[in-house]
């Protein structure tokens, strides 16, 4: 048997027998990794109460051979991120946050440059550094960049006429083409998924400008809502159904 050593986020946890609590967990060194916490809620002097969701954790789980989940051997607490499930809006967003990363990411397969992305946003919706709304459009775009599902925003999908290039808005996004379609190439219809140039642009911005000057950008308010709306559609899109915890941020902003 061996063991690993790794930094995590703590995304889930589910009761197990009387005890025992199963971690799913997103470590920067393994990506999604899976372990079983042995009569922790029973004993508080092991873990000490510190299996909360989204702290980030030092821990040490063997390894065996067997198809049996690791156990976690040992955690250490390395960022609590208290003020965020003390919020029940903080919370929902980073729920929302955390089941993208469960849904779209394999198990095992590391992605550091997104296990860092998570624990900054997490950091700054925890000191309120930012709207949470812009929050979770910086997160959203950064995240579909990191995953390989980024739409295209750049070019009409059509004509291939550049976004600087346009002058009508809003334009439509075709869900099915991943891309923008121009006034020329498509009337967009009513109730369907727009988005003005304004907006394109500060998303596109969003995406590659530096993290911490990105997380202050200024969006208006319709801004916001396109930008939420936008990615709210796109990413369900690709899943193939609407995470449940995007139905409670929902009716939680109203």
């Amino acid at each position: 048997m061996s063991q690993l050593t790794a930094s995590a986020i703590l995304l889930r946890r589910i009761e197990y027998g009387d005890y025992d609590l199963i971690l799913t967990l997103f470590s920067r060194e393994k990506g999604k990794i899976a372990v079983i916490a042995k009569a922790a809620k029973k004993s508080t002097k092991r873990f000490g109460g510190i299996l909360e969701l989204f702290s980030v954790l030092q821990i040490v789980a063997s390894s065996g051979r067997s198809k049996k989940l690791p156990v976690l051997l040992e955690a250490t607490l390395n960022k609590p991120f208290f003020n965020i499930r003390a919020d029940i809006n903080k919370t929902a967003y980073a729920s929302y946050w955390a089941e993208l990363v469960l849904a779209l990411l394999e198990q095992g397969a590391p992605q550091p440059l997104l296990f860092e992305l998570l624990v900054d946003m997490l950091e700054r919706l925890d000191r309120s550094d930012s709207p949470e709304a812009v929050l979770s459009i910086l997160f959203q775009m950064r995240f579909l960049l990191l995953t390989g599902y980024r739409p295209a925003l750049e070019q009409c999908a059509n004509c291939h006429t550049a976004v600087e290039h346009i002058r009508d808005s809003p334009l439509h996004f075709q869900l099915e083409r991943g891309g923008l379609l121009c006034r020329k190439c498509d009337t967009p219809p009513a109730g369907s998924l727009t988005l003005s140039l304004g907006t394109i642009k500060q998303l596109l911005w969003l995406e590659k400008g530096p993290l911490a000057t990105a997380a202050r950008i200024r969006f208006s308010h319709r801004a916001v809502q396109e930008g939420l709306r936008f990615l709210e559609t796109f990413l369900p899109y690709h899943l193939g159904k609407e995470p449940r915890s995007l139905k409670f941020l929902r009716q939680l902003r109203g």
